[in-house]
């Protein structure tokens, strides 16, 4: 598919990917109360509305959190009033444009009894977050060096028709040799046989894994901004004045 036709077909489904992805093929995960969802605690930090400029969508969030409760998104606006934004970063999202996907014949899958030896992985090499439970969302490809994982990718948000490549990392110690590129086709592989495309994300800090992602056939699709909000509690008793 091509960007144009990506701008023109599918740009609502990754301008909300995961909440695409809870009410979709990742709804048997979906913590839900009506206009809001997460993904359980140990399995990813992600929430999402189905309409961030929707007051009643804060509100259900604030149902869902709780009072002083948490929620990591992404938006494009400031967060309402009854929300204390705690921390933001700027990101941006790429999406396949030509990559050569192919599987590759060292990569082993790894399943739930590899996350003692992921969660170090991922300790040493901070690829972003990545839980217990992490491991269930997706196919996750790792390469071993006598017996010990030095590398990994795997599938993170699954809105319809796409697959988001994400934890993509490498011990320190084996960089230099194309383990993260040959992963990361290895992954998309996967995604291309079941009829979908793969798009990641990236911090907008990180500009060496950016251009290793656009050598290997991705684009910049958007720039996206995260955020981690706390329900001051005064979202809910807005709503429910509203009600009443």
């Amino acid at each position: 598919m091509s960007v144009a036709s990506l701008e023109a077909t599918s740009s609502h489904v990754l301008d909300n990917p995961a909440w695409a992805a809870l009410t979709g093929p990742h709804a048997h995960f979906a913590e839900r109360v009506g206009r809001a969802a997460r993904y359980p605690r140990d399995v990813a930090p992600f929430h999402a509305v189905t309409d961030e400029d929707d007051p009643r969508a804060w509100a259900d969030l604030a149902t869902l959190v709780g009072p002083g409760g948490s929620a990591a998104m992404s938006g494009a606006t400031e967060p309402p009033n009854g929300w204390e934004l705690v921390q933001t970063g700027q990101g941006v999202q790429l999406v396949d444009a030509g990559l050569r996907a192919e599987p590759d014949p060292e990569a082993v899958r790894l399943d739930p009894a590899d996350v003692p030896e992921i969660l170090d992985l991922v300790a040493r090499t901070q690829p972003g977050p990545y839980l217990p439970r992490t491991v269930e969302l997706g196919t996750y490809l790792g390469i071993r060096h006598r017996g010990r994982l030095i590398a990994m990718a795997g599938e993170r948000l699954h809105p319809p028709g796409w697959t988001e490549i994400s934890a993509v990392c490498t011990d320190p110690d084996h960089r230099g040799r194309g383990l993260a590129t040959r992963l990361v086709r290895a992954v998309a592989a996967g995604i291309r046989e079941r009829g979908e495309q793969p798009f990641l994300h990236a911090a907008a800090t990180n500009t060496d894994a950016i251009r290793l992602y656009e050598s290997l056939g991705f684009t910049l699709r958007c720039h996206t901004v995260f955020w981690l909000v706390r329900n001051t509690g005064a979202a809910a008793a807005e709503e429910a004045a509203c009600r009443s």
